[in-house]
């Protein structure tokens, strides 16, 4: 070539100019060579070694790419677009944290460069990082040349004034009617809201306008996926696999969708896949064997939780799925281990409870109980941290719903909704007995086991309106202005939406334990509906749940004090229910069930209008998909060893029983 530097041949800016400027145009093998040529005169040239290193990722050769990039920023590590092309490459790769922490540290450098908050934005939402995935879209949009407008809308949202960044986006839409930035932009603000049927309206329409529009299917398939419209999600993601078939994050994201599907069959084969054509990554081993515990495959599950570990040895998340298959027995050195990582010094948040969690559950399998309990406290501290709970407005939550759904309300709306036995509802508080329950109840020929559905959750939310910052909620209060048509139509709704989890039984479970709050809406909808209320022991109950760590929700459970407290309201409001619904509410008792299993499980089937099959009392022999903490439990014949383990914790629970108060006076504690 004739423009190639070399002694005598041109000026070395004008070569690194026009080797950029090839890079550009995406004429990657003429800038690579224009770049390798300046690189045989000036080896240290940086300018160029990016230019190779983004030709060879664009030219399929990764590896090689992040050999010189890796390098590059050793030498010179504020290179913003070198740090950006790192990123890049390590979500080629599958390193989905290595990448943002790089596309970071880009950004911190040179805060224009839409690509960084872009991909950013991306991975985050298949990370499940939400909040992080709206502000690495916005700062996409602030560093993008857009309409003024939309720029002052955008900041309105990222400082919390969502009611104003709205208005903003909805006046300019009215002239630019087809700006898929702004539709965007509105669909993103439905879906910090809970707006979830707005925002869908939006993206479908932002994707009319622009197919191609790669943000707004990612979002779009968020949305589906929010709404359980899952075999909706899977197209769009599908979809962008189509054109980009190697794309680790969108793999994952399939996934993900996958096992809301609870779809075994297909997402097992989809992550060995991935492991065999993507080196290991932490993340996609853990998912891999939090599938394989799912499906009681525990052997595997452990195998693939030490890779984990092995890959990323501080990771608490995988030493806590350890200790939550609760037959797991830690060796001196894990102990030693996860002692060693939660007093780093660069031990994260998110690690640290975690590894909290498990170094309680490993003592606890030692009898070593009260130092145990200190670790089992220190992650519900670091926890409450992070996801705050409101005792007090919890309290006054259902003294509300006492208050207003009572005996009169329940006479003037007898006879509305869909009368159809189909579902079973189990309430309660975790760690109660429920997914024991929702095992024996799976095991009859005619019942369905589905998972822990949002269709009642997502009702409240959508009744309770648009819900900006300080604004009430118009639920509990809006069911009285319901008319018999609406009431019939979110039957429908409900029954409509949860097909998708339903096989060809006759009945189906919902496990959602935090639907107790919404038994008056259950009995409204759907009249003919079972409710089931999995009770155990409160010392029992809550203190199970306090040395439990939830994947999300359940905020009450840490710390003793409210957990305390919330059993106690717990117990009010089904006491409330019992009076204004006489016989509505089946109550189990987890005791009675370990007790004397033939007698409830006979019980409970009655209740149900089911005839008695001998399986249900083999429940242990159900193979199914199990998600929740008790799945290795309910793969075993009934044992009674839970019943009192509590008492081994007893001196450190004063505060659980002082806030029981005189609940604890109905369950006797000798």
């Amino acid at each position: 070539m004739n423009d190639h530097p070399g002694p005598g041949t041109g000026d070395l800016k004008s070569a690194v100019k026009n080797a950029l400027k090839l890079l550009a145009e995406d004429n990657h093998k003429l800038a690579r060579e224009q770049a390798q040529e300046i690189l045989r005169h000036y080896p240290d040239e940086v300018n160029s070694l990016y230019v190779v290193a983004a030709a060879l990722r664009a030219q399929g050769d990764v590896d090689a790419a992040l050999t010189c990039l890796q390098g590059l920023v050793q030498r010179v590590p504020d290179y913003a677009l070198a740090q950006q092309e790192l990123g890049f490459c390590l979500a080629a790769t599958g390193d989905l944290h290595a990448a943002i922490a790089s596309l970071q540290k880009a950004v911190r450098i040179q805060p224009k460069l839409p690509s960084s908050w872009r991909l950013m934005s991306e991975l985050f939402l298949v990370d499940g990082d939400e909040d992080s995935a709206t502000e690495a879209s916005n700062q996409q949009l602030l560093a993008s040349s857009v309409a003024a407008p939309i720029i002052a809308a955008v900041r309105h949202f990222r400082e919390g004034r969502i009611g104003q960044a709205e208005q903003l986006c909805r006046n300019y839409l009215q002239d630019n009617p087809t700006d898929v930035t702004a539709i965007r932009l509105l669909a993103e603000i439905g879906l910090k809201i809970g707006v979830f049927d707005d925002a869908e309206k939006l993206l479908q329409r932002c994707l009319e306008l622009a197919p191609e529009f790669r943000l707004a299917r990612l979002n779009y398939a968020q949305v589906l996926g929010k709404r359980e419209k899952l075999e909706e999600a899977l197209v769009q993601i599908d979809l962008l696999l189509k054109k980009e078939p190697d794309t680790f994050s969108l793999l994952v994201l399939k996934g993900s969708v996958l096992i809301k599907m609870g779809d075994f069959d297909r997402v097992l084969p989809l992550y060995e896949d991935m492991l065999e054509r993507f080196p290991a990554r932490p993340m996609l081993t853990l998912v891999y064997g939090h599938s394989l515990k799912t499906v009681g495959a525990q052997e595997k599950a452990i195998e693939a939780y030490r890779q984990t570990i092995a890959l990323r040895p501080g990771f608490g998340d995988a030493w806590w799925s350890l200790a939550n298959l609760k037959t797991y027995r830690f060796s001196d050195g894990d102990i030693d281990a996860i002692r060693t990582e939660i007093e780093k010094p660069d031990c994260g948040v998110e690690d640290h409870f975690h590894l909290c969690f498990a170094l309680g559950k490993a003592l606890e399998s030692r009898q070593h109980y009260d130092e145990s309990f200190k670790y089992y406290k220190k992650g519900n501290d670091a926890k409450a941290r992070v996801e705050a709970h409101n005792p007090d407005r919890t309290h006054d939550t259902v003294e509300h719903i006492k208050s207003l759904l009572d005996q009169d309300f329940v006479a003037s709306h007898a006879g509305q909704g869909v009368d159809v036995p189909d579902p079973i509802f189990i309430v309660g508080l975790p760690r109660s007995g429920s997914t024991l329950l929702e095992q024996i109840l799976a095991s009859h020929s005619q019942v369905e086991g589905t998972k822990e559905l949002i269709y009642i959750p997502a009702i409240v939310r959508r009744l309770g309106g648009k819900i900006k910052h300080g604004e009430r909620s118009k639920y509990p209060e809006i069911l009285a202005e319901l008319d018999q048509q609406e009431i019939l139509d979110l039957g429908n709704e409900y029954l409509e939406r949860s097909r998708e989890q339903r096989g060809d039984a006759p009945f189906f479970i919902d496990k959602m334990p935090n639907n107790f709050m919404h038994i008056c809406l259950i009995h409204l909808i759907l009249p003919g509906a079972t409710i089931i209320d999995a009770r155990r022991h409160p010392m029992a109950a809550c203190f199970s749940g306090f040395t439990q760590l939830f994947a999300r929700g359940q905020a009450f459970t840490y710390g003793l004090k409210n957990i305390g407290r919330y059993y106690r309201d717990y117990v009010e409001l089904m006491d409330h229910y019992d009076r204004v619904l006489p016989g509505k509410i089946l109550r189990v008792l987890y005791e009675d069930v370990v007790n004397d299993t033939r007698q409830q499980v006979e019980r409970i089937l009655e209740h149900c209008g089911l005839s008695f099959e001998e399986q249900c009392l083999q429940f242990h022999r159900t193979e199914r998909a199990v998600r929740t903490a008790s799945s290795e439990q309910v793969r075993q014949p009934i044992y009674t060893g839970a019943l009192q383990h509590w008492r081994h914790y007893e001196p450190h629970l004063d505060d659980l029983k002082t806030a029981l108060g005189p609940v604890l006076g109905r369950y006797p504690t000798s």
